[in-house]
């Protein structure tokens, strides 16, 4: 048990008579078909838009498909990490409720509909090395 830590696995030696039957280039060639048939969030003329404007000829549709799904999995990363800002700076708040229980702020959280501000989105953005700030105007 101490050996694959609590994780039960199948027999080893089907599993690698499996891989080595299977080539890199098949499971690449199953990936892209997969590709095909999936619907990224980001359509495929933005995501082309976007790389011509930046001076990328992509003719392949499969490139683009791929790094639509990246860009969305990057957005999805931004938006996730922006959203644990917010419930941490919300729960670090005090409450302003007399006398409530805690219960009712354990129903009311997980009722509680989040806002996307800057506040949360800036740090979320500086852990991936972007950095945001509002113009001298704003401030």
């Amino acid at each position: 048990m101490g050996d694959n830590f609590g994780i039960h696995r199948g027999p080893v030696k089907k599993q690698a008579e499996g891989a080595e039957d299977r080539t890199q280039g098949q499971i690449l060639s199953d990936f892209l078909m997969q590709l095909e048939d999936y619907t990224p969030t980001i359509p495929d003329a933005v995501t082309s838009y976007y790389l011509n404007s930046a001076g990328f000829e992509g003719a392949d549709p499969r490139i683009v498909r791929l790094i639509s799904i990246a860009a969305q999995k990057f957005v999805s990363d931004v938006a996730n990490d922006a959203l644990q800002h917010c419930k941490t700076r919300t729960n670090s708040a005090p409450s302003s409720g007399h006398g409530s229980s805690k219960n009712q702020n354990q129903k009311s959280s997980k009722d509680r509909k989040y806002t996307l501000t800057m506040e949360d989105l800036q740090p979320a953005l500086n852990d991936y090395g972007i950095t945001v700030r509002k113009a001298h105007y704003f401030v």
